[in-house]
C-alpha cells in the first residue's frame, strides 16, 4: 500500500486523511479509503441530486470529476467529535476554494456523521446546505438530473 492508500487508525486520522487527498485532487486515494460496501448518503440532496450512493464504485462515480469543477483551498475550519461509538465521529467542517467552470468563490460548510470499520469508511452522511449551491448550473458536478 501507498502512503495514500494505508488505513489510518481511527476514524478523526481516517477523515483528516480524506481532506488531504480532496486538497490534492487525489481522488483515487480518496476512493480507496472506502470500504467496497460502503454507503454515502446526502439527506438534504435537493431534487435531481443523489440522495444514496451504495458501494466504492457508486463513490467513485460520483467524486470523479469533483476536482474539474471545484478547485478545494482549504478546510479553515475542522471540528472533529467523537461519540460514544468508537468508530463514529461527527465532523463540522467549512471548505473554501473557487467553481472552476465560473473562478466564483465556493465556501461551503458541512455536518457530516462518519463511521469506518478496518480503516475503511462504511458509511458517511453528509448534512451539506443544497441552498448554498451556486444557481449558475456551474456545480452540476454530481450526478445531477437538474
Amino acid at each position: 500500500m501507498t502512503a495514500s492508500t494505508s488505513p489510518a487508525t481511527s476514524p478523526a486520522d481516517l477523515f483528516r486523511e480524506s481532506l488531504r487527498l480532496l486538497l490534492d485532487k487525489d481522488i483515487d486515494g480518496w476512493v480507496a479509503l472506502w470500504h467496497d460496501e460502503g454507503v454515502m448518503e446526502f439527506p438534504f440532496a435537493p431534487d435531481g441530486w443523489p440522495r444514496r450512493l451504495e458501494g466504492k464504485a457508486a463513490v467513485q462515480d460520483y467524486i470523479r470529476d469533483y476536482p474539474a469543477h471545484i478547485d478545494l483551498h482549504a478546510f479553515p475550519d475542522l471540528t472533529i467529535h467523537r461519540t460514544e461509538d468508537p468508530a463514529t465521529v461527527v465532523v463540522e467542517m467549512r471548505a473554501v476554494g473557487r467553481l472552476v467552470a465560473s473562478g466564483a468563490p465556493y465556501d461551503m460548510t458541512y455536518i457530516a456523521v462518519v463511521t469506518v470499520a478496518d480503516g475503511r469508511f462504511t458509511r458517511y452522511r453528509d448534512y451539506w446546505n443544497p441552498l448554498a449551491i451556486p444557481q449558475d448550473g456551474t456545480a452540476d458536478f454530481a450526478g445531477s438530473a437538474r
